[in-house]
């Protein structure tokens, strides 16, 4: 019996680890319809977000939303994020830290570093995998990680806390919309240009 039950168990971990799950980001309400397979938003106000489990093995949805109909196709396991906004979505793994232990005081050197990082992902460019950063355009989805249970913070939201689990720290990716992204290279910019004296 308990070898009955070890099995049963064995089971359902393995079928919850082979989910996928997406995260919809659009402007303005998305609707999500998992039996149709399809993805209708409509040009909206605000930034909103839906996260949807799905069964393993291959999936496609046909979207319809502002920046025309297309199809996108989940292959693997793991999180993903479909992008029907009429923008462009960039982000990034963020390693997660104690805020008591942030660093204060940024160098002249690590703006520049930050600048160039900024400037290299608004053009779609020093994106991979191995970076775990992201481009993501109108219309399409992007495997985010294996993990399921990864923490995504949306565009115009701020990350306020993340929890560690089983004593590792959360794995948590960061998203903006090109906007954000351009206003912060602005920021970045002012702050690296000397001052005339």
């Amino acid at each position: 019996m308990k070898q009955l039950l070890a099995c049963f168990a064995a089971i359902v971990l393995l079928i919850s680890c082979s989910d996928k799950k997406m995260v919809v980001m659009s402007k303005g309400p998305a609707d999500v319809n998992t039996d149709n397979k399809t993805i209708t938003a409509k040009d909206g106000s605000g930034h909103e977000e839906k996260e949807v489990t799905l069964g393993g093995g291959k999936v496609v949805f046909k979207l319809n939303t502002p920046a025309g109909e297309a199809m996108v196709e989940l292959l693997e396991n793991g999180l993903y994020i479909v992008n029907v906004k009429n923008d462009t979505i960039i982000g990034s793994y963020v390693k997660y830290g104690d805020p008591k232990l942030a660093q204060n005081v940024i160098t002249q050197d690590n703006l520049k570093k930050q600048l160039d990082s900024l400037q290299l992902l608004s053009e779609g460019k020093n994106v991979s995998d191995a970076n775990r950063n992201f481009f993501i355009l109108p219309n399409k989805a992007a495997k985010i990680s294996n993990n399921t249970k990864s923490m995504i913070v949306g565009p115009y939201h701020r990350m306020t806390s993340a929890e560690k689990e089983d004593g590792k720290d959360p794995e948590v990716y960061r998203f903006y919309s090109i906007k954000e992204i351009r206003e912060m290279i602005l920021k970045l910019q002012v702050l690296t240009t000397p001052k005339k004296v």
